[in-house]
């Protein structure tokens, strides 16, 4: 079971660590109180989608023998104007680059991933209107 601890630092900064071992800073503009030293939780949780979904693309294309030499995910968010300013909207653009890559072979790829393996995502769906589409960029 995955699991994270947060501990406070100062200011408006934090520190999370993962179960793994590895840790994050987290913080907030001065208009908020903070230092401006860390990421925001939201994008985070952009970051989170946008990794999880990766993964699973890389992986389902290197079983498809594609040569795939980069992937680039591209990942906006809408938040609503009233708190708790929860994201309405979430869009991601996969850029996937590689070598006389399949295009059946990348749609494949993300399908199975925003429909399928994607935990991130699966567990955004129903709180925010998730889209993505993808582009191939030959090299």
């Amino acid at each position: 079971m995955p699991k994270a601890k947060i501990k406070y630092t100062d200011g408006m900064q934090f520190v999370g660590e993962a179960g793994s071992g590895h840790a994050i800073v987290m913080d907030t503009d001065s208009e908020f109180g903070g230092a401006n030293t860390g990421l925001r939780p939201t994008e985070l949780l952009l970051i989170g989608v946008g990794g999880c979904s990766g993964m699973d693309i890389v992986s389902v294309l290197k079983k498809k023998k594609q040569n795939l030499t980069g992937l680039e995910i591209n990942v906006d968010g809408k938040k609503a104007e009233t708190y708790p300013q929860k994201f309405t909207e979430i869009n991601i653009e996969f850029v996937v680059t590689g070598k006389s890559l399949s295009e059946e072979a990348v749609k494949k790829a993300v399908d199975l991933s925003m429909e399928k393996y994607c935990s991130v995502k699966a567990t955004l769906e129903g709180s925010a209107k998730i889209t993505f589409s993808y582009k191939i960029v030959e090299g």
